[in-house]
């Protein structure tokens, strides 16, 4: 007991970071490879401002009780986390016995790496053009990414799974919303590359530069401030 007690602050903490930056870094990245996609494809750009303003109109910003409304915006999201998962190969599991998988052998202790990038491009999983940025393939889907259905695991699943899952797929879904309903986003000229780059988090190589015009009224953004 005296051992558990003496370790339970520095559990707390791992715990805590965890969650912060399950929650924030990977939240950024995710938003960035979803505005670089909905630029590459202006047609659901358009799409996702007019789900919105359905929803929430044009005199205030997108809430968190509205989320659960904007089914075009969580099937963007979804397409973003399965082309573009932010940790291609997801926090290392442990076999604790040894077991057969398909037709490969897992011996006991053996670190296993899932790949989440490979697994959301493999065209048997996902029959229609695992490469293209589709998110009409998640409207009237019953897939989500809280870890059940395993042809999407950006979060991971079971007891690995990310703590930080809530508070990050709250992040996007309100960041990315928000950036959609309260501007008209446009290339200043050509288009940026979709590779990505180097590193254990999955960051676009290129800088996503684009021109930013005022949707709604000012107004509506002075509202935030008070």
């Amino acid at each position: 007991m005296t051992k558990a007690r003496v370790n339970g602050p520095e559990y707390l903490k791992a715990l805590f970071i965890d969650l912060l930056l399950g929650g924030s870094e990977k939240s950024s990245t995710v938003i960035e490879w979803a505005m670089a996609e909905l630029l590459h494809n202006p047609e659901w750009m358009e799409k996702l401002q007019q789900e919105i303003e359905s929803v929430v109109g044009r005199d205030r910003m997108v809430e968190e009780s509205d989320l659960a409304k904007l089914e075009l915006v969580n099937a963007v999201i979804k397409e973003t986390f399965r082309l573009h998962p932010p940790l291609p190969l997801m926090i290392p599991h442990t076999s604790l016995e040894s077991r057969i998988v398909a037709v490969f052998e897992i011996p006991a202790k053996a670190t296993v790496l899932i790949n989440a990038y490979a697994i959301g491009r493999d065209s048997e999983a996902w029959p229609n053009d695992p490469d293209k940025f589709k998110p009409g393939r998640f409207v009237g889907s019953n897939i989500n990414v809280y870890g059940h259905d395993f042809e999407l695991l950006p979060f991971g699943s079971g007891k690995r799974g990310c703590p930080g899952l809530p508070l990050g797929l709250r992040n996007v879904q309100l960041v990315l919303s928000n950036l959609i309903h309260g501007f008209d986003w446009r290339f200043p000229d050509g288009r940026l590359s979709l590779d990505s780059g180097p590193g254990f988090i999955n960051v676009i190589t290129d800088v996503v530069v684009a021109q930013v015009l005022l949707r709604l009224e000012q107004c509506v953004f002075d509202d935030l401030k008070t």
